[in-house]
């Protein structure tokens, strides 16, 4: 196959071929491929075909033993393709489902909207920065409904959670905490012929070029794939923090970071597996951290609202509403909570029946049929709470806090 350079400009001439499918109507069924078949784009494949709404007709990834896997798995007749250049191609296509390695993400958005292809794409939006302006003019360009896969927004009780401090059960909220114990270093194994069944060259895509070894399909801690933590979960983290202080639209005015190499050796290639961000935004503080390995008294996992009358939690289990506990004031006077505690509990079944990514997915073909803003519409929110990991990663793996001045991040 093409070298990097090369294989670029083939990308770069692919956007401009369009295998546009005819408009939908109210009622009809979407016709959707698949690109990517790993453990997320399965569990999608298995979701979208189960809609009514939904005509899964094609799969595709670079590894065709995993393609095999999700096809017995759907148990229906599926195409299988392990270049997602011929779905774009084909006319009868209306949307695609893009849960690859991150560095991919991009090229698939702006070359499947200037196809008229609609495209649901897994947190986080991109890979880079500049990846993500670009993804976000292809979709204005080409006019094309882009979701971005956090799926909370369709959850009840993320919904619920997210209307309590909206409403002002917490009063103003001025510092949001996230907390994501875990990491994705690792010892990278020796160097080896790649496997009969994985074209190497199609993965690695447009990164750069690398020798094969095993370490590197476990993608997410390598800069030239993922973010770590930064951009996986804590896309989800920094999701729900701004959707509930009404901060879709803001942007931080400065990003920091700190991180180490502490149970893994140094390696540049590699994330650090331990790291504090933070976010200054105009009216609130916003900070991310992890320790590895995971621990039972780091705090429980998921995003932490203070405001001046109490603290709400909440995660995929659900959510808490902690007020602060009675106290005196400097003249004694007992100082009662301002508001009443609550536990609200949510049970995931993740691989069969999550019921949040279904209802995303569902909003997803409503808005390909009535061509409305998804709920997590690029333009309005998949861009919005990428960024801050996305300039995360970068203020990590450059030593340096950023700034965004609307168009890149530059060095403060």
């Amino acid at each position: 196959m093409e070298n990097r350079r090369e294989f670029l400009k083939t990308l770069a001439m692919a956007a401009v071929v369009s295998g546009r499918a005819p408009a939908l109507g109210a009622n009809d069924r979407v016709r959707l491929a698949v690109i990517g078949t790993g453990n997320r784009g399965r569990i999608l494949a298995r979701y979208f075909a189960a809609l009514p709404e939904c005509d899964l007709v094609a799969a595709c990834d670079v590894r065709r033993s995993r393609l095999d896997e999700t096809l017995a798995d759907l148990g229906a007749k599926v195409e299988a393709c392990g270049d997602y250049r011929r779905i774009l191609d084909r006319n009868d296509i209306d949307a695609v489902v893009v849960a690859t390695p991150d560095h991919w993400h991009a090229p698939m958005i702006v070359e499947a909207c200037a196809a008229g292809k609609d495209v649901y794409v897994e947190k986080p939006l991109t890979h880079t920065v500049e990846d993500a302006v670009r993804a976000v003019e292809a979709a204005k360009t080409h006019r094309r409904v882009v979701q971005l896969g956090v799926q909370q927004r369709s959850g009840q009780h993320y919904q619920e959670a997210v209307a309590l401090v909206r409403d002002g059960l917490l009063g103003k909220v001025t510092h949001a905490v996230l907390i994501q114990p875990g990491g994705y270093s690792q010892v990278v194994a020796p160097t080896e012929p790649p496997p009969a069944d994985l074209d190497w060259e199609m993965f690695q895509g447009p990164a750069p070029r690398h020798p094969f070894t095993p370490s590197r399909l476990r993608w997410r801690g390598f800069y030239d794939y993922g973010g770590g933590l930064i951009t996986d979960w804590g896309v989800h983290l920094v999701e729900t923090a701004l959707w509930a202080l009404g901060a879709d639209a803001k942007t931080p005015l400065q990003t920091a970071a700190s991180a180490q190499y502490v149970a893994f050796p140094r390696d540049l290639e590699q994330l650090p597996d331990a790291f504090s961000c933070s976010w200054q935004f105009d009216d609130f503080v916003m900070s991310f951290t992890n320790v590895v390995p995971p621990t039972v008294d780091f705090g429980q996992q998921g995003t932490y609202l203070y405001g001046p009358k109490g603290v709400l939690h909440t995660n995929r289990s659900g959510y808490r509403v902690l007020p602060y506990p009675a106290r005196k004031d400097r003249d004694g006077k007992v100082i009662e909570p301002a508001i009443d505690g609550r536990l609200i509990s949510h049970r995931e079944d993740y691989d069969k029946n999550d019921v949040y990514t279904i209802a995303h997915a569902r909003n997803f073909l409503e808005c390909v049929r009535s061509r409305k803003a998804p709920v997590a519409d690029i333009t309005t929110v998949g861009f919005h709470v990428t960024l801050p990991c996305l300039l995360a990663r970068q203020a990590v793996k450059e030593g340096k806090a950023l700034g965004w001045n609307g168009k890149k991040a530059v060095p403060l």
